[in-house]
């Protein structure tokens, strides 16, 4: 994972950034999978990898606290993934991300 070349205040300039890049497309989870919604099309985790994870701590509230990751799938679609952590976490989401390679 080559995410310590980047150093980002905000979400927002993470998003902006990593879209720059190629992380074109927007992953949301629902039912055990990653949809890529723009595409029509379904992940399981086998066919997955997190490339890069960028962590935000909201500083007077706890509920900006949220994780950005950067994701490619097997075929090369480049897209991200927001989730929140700590008491905001959703478990099901969280293991399936746990799930998921890193490279």
């Amino acid at each position: 994972m080559n995410a310590d070349q980047y150093n980002y205040a905000t979400v927002t300039q993470a998003l902006s950034n990593l879209k720059d890049r190629g992380y074109t497309d927007e992953f949301d989870f629902k039912d055990q999978y990653l949809f890529c919604n723009e595409k029509g099309i379904q992940f399981n985790p086998q066919e997955l990898k997190i490339t890069e994870v960028y962590r935000f701590e909201g500083a007077s509230d706890p509920e900006d606290s949220s994780v950005v990751y950067a994701i490619e799938s097997a075929s090369g679609l480049k897209g991200v993934l927001i989730d929140a952590y700590g008491v905001y976490a959703d478990e099901r989401k969280t293991a399936f991300i746990n799930s998921l390679s890193m490279s």
